[in-house]
């Protein structure tokens, strides 16, 4: 069956404090959990205002202590950020504290500007193919007969769950190349999402890890009582959106009605690239819409953001997200 996820950032809305973040953050997992959510799953950014997920693998310890049954993890650690043993032990360390419930997925991306990207102490030079050596590397290390003499302790044999993550044709052909479960970040980057999934599925090798393909595709949910009231609620994300693209990034302003009306053509023609795989409305419209999306592309499982502006009203999505979901039979992971 077609499985419903969450992607978090820990936002930080205007007024509050990454404190308050955290908790807000805790909250909707064990309300994620209590709805029948999978897994939960938060990003790493760096010099992001309104986003409080840096230290990803401190935050996942935080979430997965204060639940029992739902997956968490990283959706995803920023890889070119980190050495893979480092990463090897901090999930290591985590997959020991919460057995079979870690996740580690991998992105390409800093995660940051240049600067910020420079400020990490990593190098910004590095030829193309040190990221898949890196994911080589780190796999080794989970492995019960790890090819380095360096060991990973905690890690070795631990065999935590890697993902792939990408929102372009790379990441797609990586996972199909390692046989690895595979993320695709259609909620802000769907230009290529239909061309990823065909390249995954179709050049896909079975592995240790996995024998099928397996495709989680994120995917934005504005739900409310009425239509009217989730554009407005969705109206926080399509600033913070534009915010970010004009080289302004802040703590994730209060909503505005009527605000798609009140900005330019050029910026609803950005937004509406950008956020082309969302569900904003009623239950019945974002019903309509995800079954939609599922039948489009057969996603083995959704990741659902919610970037709201009050804590109340995100919990309220996700629970009418989770109400209206018809999951379908599918691959399991």
């Amino acid at each position: 069956m077609t499985r419903l996820s969450i992607l978090d950032l820990a936002p930080i809305p205007q007024g509050s404090t990454a404190a308050q973040s955290f908790k807000n953050s805790l909250q909707l997992a064990q309300h994620a959990e209590a709805l029948g959510y999978h897994r939960f799953w938060l990003a790493e950014h760096h010099g992001m205002p309104g986003i409080a997920s840096a230290a990803t693998s401190v935050l996942v310890g935080h979430v997965a202590g204060g639940t029992k049954t739902i997956r968490v993890g990283s959706g995803g650690i920023m890889l070119p950020n980190h050495s893979p043993l480092v990463i090897a032990e901090q999930f290591g360390t985590l997959e020991s504290l919460f057995p079979g419930r870690i996740d580690l997925g991998l992105g390409r991306a800093p995660g940051s500007d240049q600067r910020t990207a420079r400020a990490l102490r990593r190098n910004l030079h590095s030829d193309a193919d040190e990221f898949p050596r890196d994911v080589q590397e780190l796999l080794d290390y989970f492995s019960d007969e790890p090819q380095s003499p360096v060991r990973a302790v905690p890690g070795t044999g631990l065999h935590v769950p890697v993902w792939i993550l990408g929102s372009s044709l790379y990441g797609a052909q990586l996972a199909a190349a390692f046989g690895l479960p595979y993320a695709f970040a259609s909620h802000f980057a769907p230009q290529e999402l239909m061309q990823a999934i065909e390249i995954y599925r179709n050049t896909f090798r079975p592995s240790a890890y996995l024998d099928k393909p397996y495709v989680m595709l994120g995917f934005n949910v504005f739900a409310a009582e009425t239509d009217e009231r989730a554009f407005f609620l969705a109206s926080s994300a399509q600033q913070a959106f534009i915010n970010l693209r004009s080289g302004r990034p802040a703590k994730i302003p209060p909503p505005i009605k009527n605000f798609l009306q009140q900005i330019s053509e050029g910026e609803r023609f950005m937004l509406n690239q950008i956020l082309a795989c969302s569900a904003i409305g009623a239950p019945e419209t974002v019903a309509e819409q995800l079954h939609a999306f599922i039948a489009k592309t057969g996603a083995d499982e959704l990741m659902i953001a919610s970037n709201i502006f009050d804590h109340d009203a995100r919990l309220q999505s996700y629970q009418i997200a989770m109400n209206v979901f018809q999951p379908r039979p599918s691959q399991l992971i």
